[in-house]
């Protein structure tokens, strides 16, 4: 009776592998944990934009969970222009003082803290 194989996958390999076939393997395991952004229905759509605008007329601090481009990620931020031209978001994180800029199409889901 054979014994379980110990099979590495590629981790074995990459020791001889050049540097620029690693990168493409990393960059191919990245894609395939890539989260799709989600479509937002018209009612988180517009509990959202109540929440920023809340955000701003009252300078509360929110905390955004949006789509980065391969997974979510989340911010807290003191939203100070909501342009509807662009569809951006623009805010300062309270804790950095860095300025925030998101896309409101790539915002999931905002609650007020």
């Amino acid at each position: 009776m054979m014994g379980k194989t110990n099979d590495r996958g590629t981790i074995k390999w990459t020791s001889l592998m050049l540097p620029e076939h690693v990168e493409m393997i990393q960059e191919i395991w990245r894609e395939l944990d890539r989260v799709e952004k989600p479509v937002i229905d018209e009612q988180q759509m517009e509990e959202n934009s109540f929440a920023l605008q809340r955000s701003m007329a009252d300078n509360l601090t929110v905390k955004v969970k949006y789509h980065n481009g391969f997974d979510f990620s989340c911010a807290e931020v003191k939203v100070t222009h909501m342009d509807p031209g662009t569809k951006k978001v623009r805010g300062i994180d309270p804790k950095t003082k860095k300025v925030v800029s998101l896309l409101f199409d790539d915002i999931s889901e905002v609650t007020v803290l």
